[in-house]
């Protein structure tokens, strides 16, 4: 603030007679008032200072950082991370020999080959991501034997097939080869040889037509046109019913003989064929074919064969 100072002269009186003290001229001057400065940090920087200059640096550092983040986090940058993750997911899975299946193991398997249940699989090298277990097992349990199949699949490699197959009854042959006889009645290929197993053979000869019990007349016979090496899917009912029970009555019948046009036959150890039929009656026609060998005994005839088919119109033929 500046004063300026002028000189007043003054309108009193001087006192006579008393000399005045000559007064110094005024002179003009210009004053201010003292302004207190700040205190200085020991440092001589104030904190408001040093923190925008911290700032400053940190704002410099991290703008180049946002930015950068920025790109890399973007939706498109993400998606290509994304898909280049995924190509080579997908080619590891292609390439690494531990997602395909090499070791199939197979359990419940009695007969059939363990390499012909996983060949009907179609699992053998398959990749783990193409196998189908419900589609292999019903191809396993289409084969010829298998009652009930399952797969069981896990991650990577790891497979397992349980089977369980068809109890073999009897043995069929027809033309030179064997077929087991299931419990369905159906015929599979014989895979080992069959101990035990009452033997049904196909044949067809000519068949002796019906004659009067007791004659001695010439029976005629009828040909049945059954090809000798006809594929048959399964066996009748009736047949393998006849056929059983005829075992279990005559425990040393190990061989029977079955044609379409008389059924059931075996040889009999005292020089004839002796024909059944077929049907769930074999009790009573054995009693009648007793009955007939008896008689025939005792009148000393040799028979050639002896027909119970139709046990109400049984007859045999002479030698």
């Amino acid at each position: 603030m500046t004063q300026n100072q002028e000189p007043q002269r003054s309108n009193r009186a001087k006192p006579s007679g008393q000399r005045l003290r000559k007064q110094p001229q005024m002179r003009r001057v210009q004053s201010s008032h003292a302004l207190h400065m700040p205190r200085v940090a020991p440092t001589g920087v104030p904190k408001t200072a040093t923190h925008r200059r911290r700032r400053n640096r940190r704002q410099a550092t991290t703008l180049p950082l946002q930015g950068l983040k920025s790109v890399v986090f973007s939706a498109r940058w993400l998606s290509l991370g994304l898909l280049a993750f995924t190509l080579f997911a997908l080619f590891l899975a292609a390439t690494d020999e531990h997602f395909y299946l090499t070791t199939i193991p197979v359990t419940g398997v009695v007969s059939i080959p363990a390499n012909e249940i996983v060949a009907a699989s179609g699992l053998g090298g398959a990749h783990v991501f193409a196998a189908d277990p419900n589609e292999a097992a019903t191809r396993i349990a289409a084969l010829p034997g298998v009652v009930s199949s399952k797969v069981t699949l896990s991650w990577p490699n790891q497979v397992q097939i349980e089977i369980v197959e068809d109890t073999p009854i009897a043995l069929w042959q027809e033309g030179g080869q064997q077929f087991w006889i299931t419990k369905r009645n159906e015929l599979i290929p014989a895979r080992t040889p069959a101990i035990g197993l009452l033997t049904i053979e196909y044949e067809a000869p000519p068949t002796p037509s019906a004659n009067s019990l007791g004659t001695d007349e010439t029976a005629e016979t009828e040909e049945t046109a059954v090809a000798p090496h006809a594929a048959i899917g399964f066996v009748p009912d009736n047949v393998l019913t006849g056929a059983l029970q005829l075992r279990q009555l005559r425990p040393n019948i190990d061989k029977l003989y079955y044609r379409p046009g008389s059924g059931l036959s075996y040889q009999d150890g005292r020089g004839w064929r002796a024909y059944f039929g077929v049907g769930a009656d074999m009790n009573q026609k054995l009693s009648v074919y007793e009955t007939i060998v008896a008689d025939l005994q005792a009148r000393q005839i040799q028979p050639a064969y002896i027909s119970v088919s139709d046990q109400a119109k049984p007859y045999y033929k002479a030698q």
